[in-house]
């Protein structure tokens, strides 16, 4: 058995696997007794867990017979019985791993079992999809299971109120996209009052197709942000500009690496055409920045292939599942630059008001598990980012499928002349066919293509995502020809109809390699479900952009060697092994830029949680006056040490700016004169300043009242951070798009980076204490003590399923449970709370 297993799997899988075992055969044993207890004994099961975990017990302890349970339950109400391989692979996310099970081996059933032992703990696991159809399936399908065993299960989506979502999160079982969690975190770190936020603590999360969420999304962070008063004239110039240029003249073009370049020519042409001296001009810095974007519109994004166009909109297509990422726009004016292009309406830019990785999102959870059908060729970087080993689960039964080596040929046009041939041959025969493309090109033109030869067929692509569920169950009946984007339909098993398995089951036949070997390993996967027949071939072309970018010369010269004909294809495994080579190299290309792009995050990521952390302790306390005492006197000493550098001496030390600085921010007028500080160190100008400062500050309370004192620092003080925080992210963002230019200055750009982000950060932490000091020391408190968000802000980077929502508008005063008629109004108007706020409330 371990034999075969490493010839399945690999020597480290098996030696594991032979491990999780041992586990295996002790859950096995005790079904017999699991299967003699009524639903009330199974379902009391939970309740018993739970007092032994309190009791000390580990969830490591528990596990055998809480799988047990798990498994014995749902034989009973899913009428579904897990496989020993799908406790293995229970075992296997329970500790933390990656799952890679082969598509139909039943990944939804199998994190049941990881699911519920954690849920025993009462801190709530999370499981996350990569769409809302998936979360909404999951949790009604499995929903059942974990409700016979008295657990709570929620459902968290786009729409979903404050109240509604913060029920959703305490339940035991959260079915979630990853898109809507990490969304949720940034509100909850926008909120005004604590009761607002909607998260609890993160604990455990297991993400199904987890290398699409933690691989594939992980170059894309999620912004939430505000309108940015910009003029869009500027874009349209610079379309109308592009369009007079010419490549290689005016512009150079490198396919491999995407890469436009303005030449002398075509700097010279837009200093003519703008009638300006130096295109490079710091004057001219803005102007610049939209040509070059207008260039990148025109020249490297691809009208469906990159983005669609649709209801008067640019829709972004996601390069990895061929599917429409609703509400996404591209970053720095790009997607402003298409819609010009394009003569559609120009909408502003946004500011960036919150944003994170899905990298950093993610590594919060205490535990992190997910599951998938390819996730080995990544093995590399989620150990090294995330701390998952990936773990090859064996299959119930050995697989069928029969892996063909590829077919290349010289031309585009014979490649797809010859696929729409088989896809006939195909149907004619009554096999189903699943065709597999990179672009939504690609599949309108075989589309095309096939309606001549009066094929019948579906088209699943980004403008057609819809039926996607409905398209792909039907992917496996007799003479279904379904063409696909990429991962379409992932997540959902095609399930062979009457008679195909003795036609050879499913044919998957992809039309082009893509730069990433799991997603060409997704579309194969599609095929030979749990022992299903099946086959999986790849058309290739010298012409196809894999090719062309990796040495297509090489292999074009051997073909006219061989005299081939254009036709005339050659089926070679050494041709498949230098694809693969190819791809290992994108691969690893991609690895690096997503690991640069965690390490200029992770500068953002100290400076948020700092930030974040201190804000929960300004909405957590009842009381901030020692917090707002220590801004006041450091602000007093930063400003002393201003105006007394220690390599001046004291004849030449400006008191006089002391005074003006302190007279004006933190003193009355007057009350600190020149002849005070004559003769004193800067220690004990602090030491005076601070002392009269207090002074003055405990008079206002006193004229205030401590209660209204309190509140109004912490409006201060929220409104002051929430404010200067984001603009800083604004600022940090713009020094990230420019810092790779300090490396033709044999500079590091991410020393930099971190170097200028944390003076940059510096400078906002004594902003906000130098505004919190003038605020509180200066304004009258009058109607300013109610709590106001400091920009309403909207998520502007989704992926498909999710639209888009404007967070209700929040309220400033909310009524305390607290709060008795006759008390006083906690808005702090000095009236009995009924004849206040409690007369609206009472309406």
């Amino acid at each position: 058995m371990l034999g075969l297993l490493r010839k399945v799997i690999g020597d480290t899988d098996a030696r594991q696997i032979k491990k999780w075992q041992k586990t295996v055969d002790q859950i096995n044993e005790l079904e017999e007794s699991m299967k003699k207890l009524s639903d009330d004994d199974l379902k009391n099961k939970t309740e018993e867990f739970k007092s032994r975990y309190e009791k000390g017990e580990t969830l490591d302890d528990l596990l055998p017979e809480a799988f047990a349970v798990t498994r014995e339950a749902s034989t009973r109400v899913l009428k579904m019985r897990h496989f020993d391989v799908q406790l293995i692979g229970g075992v296997c996310l329970h500790k933390g791993d990656i799952s890679e099970m082969k598509t139909g081996e039943g990944k939804t059933l199998m994190a049941t079992l990881a699911v519920y032992l954690n849920t025993l703990s009462g801190k709530g696991v999370h499981v996350v999809t990569v769409n809302d159809y998936l979360a909404k399936r999951d949790s009604v399908e499995m929903g059942r299971l974990y409700e016979f065993l008295g657990l709570t299960v929620g459902l968290n989506y786009n729409g979903l109120s404050k109240d509604e979502k913060r029920e959703a999160y305490k339940c035991d079982v959260l079915y979630s996209t990853n898109n809507e969690l990490g969304f949720d975190y940034l509100r909850d770190n926008m909120v005004i009052y604590l009761r607002q936020k909607v998260q609890r603590k993160l604990h455990f999360a297991i993400v199904d197709e987890v290398d699409s969420i933690l691989i594939d999304e992980a170059r894309t962070p999620l912004i939430i942000s505000g309108s940015a008063e910009k003029s869009t004239q500027l874009y349209t110039a610079a379309n109308s500009f592009v369009r007079m240029l010419k490549e290689e003249e005016d512009y150079t073009y490198d396919e491999k690496t995407k890469n436009v370049q303005m030449t002398d020519d075509g700097v010279s042409k837009a200093e003519r055409v703008f009638k300006i001296d130096n295109l490079f001009d710091q004057a001219h810095v803005q102007l610049n920045h939209h040509i070059n974007q207008a260039v990148k519109a025109h020249v490297v994004m691809k009208r469906d292939d990159d983005y669609v166009v649709q209801d008067g909109e640019v829709s972004i297509i996601d390069q990895f599942t061929g599917r429409i990422m609703k509400g996404r726009r591209y970053s720095d004016g790009l997607h402003q630059a298409i819609e010009a292009k394009e003569g559609l309406e120009i909408k502003r830019e946004s500011m960036t008001m919150a944003s994170i990785t899905f990298q950093n999102y993610f590594r919060m959870y205490e535990k992190l598990a997910g599951m998938t059908g390819t996730a080995k060729t990544e093995e590399e970087e989620f150990r090294n980012i995330y701390n998952m080993n990936v773990y090859s689960i064996p299959t119930n039964e050995p697989i069928a499928r029969d892996d063909r080596p590829d077919l290349i040929y010289k031309t585009m046009d014979a490649k797809f002349k010859a696929i729409v041939e088989k896809i006939k041959e195909l149907y004619d025969n009554g096999q189903p066919v699943l065709v597999g493309t990179v672009s939504v090109d690609t599949s309108e033109l075989i589309a095309g293509m096939l309606k001549r030869k009066g094929v019948r067929h579906n088209v699943l692509n980004a403008k057609n995502h819809a039926r996607e569920a409905e398209i792909i169950e039907n992917a496996g009946q007799q003479k279904a020809v379904t063409i696909a984007t990429n991962m379409a339909g992932r997540g959902t098993d095609i399930k062979l109809g009457a008679g195909v398995k003795e036609l050879g089951g499913l044919y998957v036949l992809g039309t082009e390699r893509h730069e990433s070997r799991r997603i060409d390993n997704q579309l194969r996967g599609r095929s030979g479900r749990q022992g299903d027949p099946g086959k999986s071939q790849f058309y290739l072309s010298l012409e196809d952009v894999l090719m062309r970018r990796f040495g297509s010369e090489n292999m074009a010269n051997m073909m006219d060697k061989l005299g081939l004909e254009e036709d005339q294809p050659i089926e070679s495994k050494l041709v498949s092994r230098a694809v693969e080579q190819a791809q290992k190299r994108v691969e690893g290309n991609n690895f690096d830029a997503r690991k640069q792009l965690l390490q200029y995050d992770d500068v953002m990521r100290e400076q948020r949680d700092i930030i974040y952390e201190q804000r929960n302790e300004v909405l957590d306390s009842d009381n901030l006056k020692p917090i707002v005492e220590k801004m006041i006197e450091s602000t007093i000493e930063r400003n002393v040490q201003l105006y007394t550098p220690a390599d001046e001496v004291p004849e030449d030390w400006n008191l006089q700016g002391i005074v003006d600085y302190i007279n004006a921010t933190v003193l009355n007028e007057k009350e600190i004169e020149v002849k005070d500080l004559n003769g004193l160190d800067p220690e004990e100008m602090t030491e005076l300043i601070t002392e009269r400062a207090m002074e003055e500050y405990q008079a206002k309370e006193e004229e205030f009242t401590p209660e209204r004192m309190r509140e109004f620092e912490k409006v201060v003080l929220l409104r002051t951070v929430d404010s200067k925080w984001t603009s800083h992210i604004d600022q940090m963002d713009q020094l990230r798009q420019g810092i790779h230019l300090r490396a033709y200055g044999q500079n590091d750009p991410l020393r930099e980076y971190k170097f200028e982000g944390f003076e940059m950060f510096e400078a906002m932490v004594a902003a906000i204490e130098e505004n919190v000091t003038r605020y509180v020391m200066n304004a009258q408190i009058e109607g300013n003590l109610e709590r106001k968000p400091v920009a309403e802000g909207k998520p502007v980077h989704r992926s498909p399923g999710n639209q888009q929502t404007k967070e209700r508008k929040k309220v400033p005063f909310q009524k305390a449970e607290t709060v008795g008629r006759n008390d006083p109004c906690p808005c702090g108007s000095g009236k009995k709370y009924k004849n206040c706020h409690g007369q609206a409330a009472g309406e």
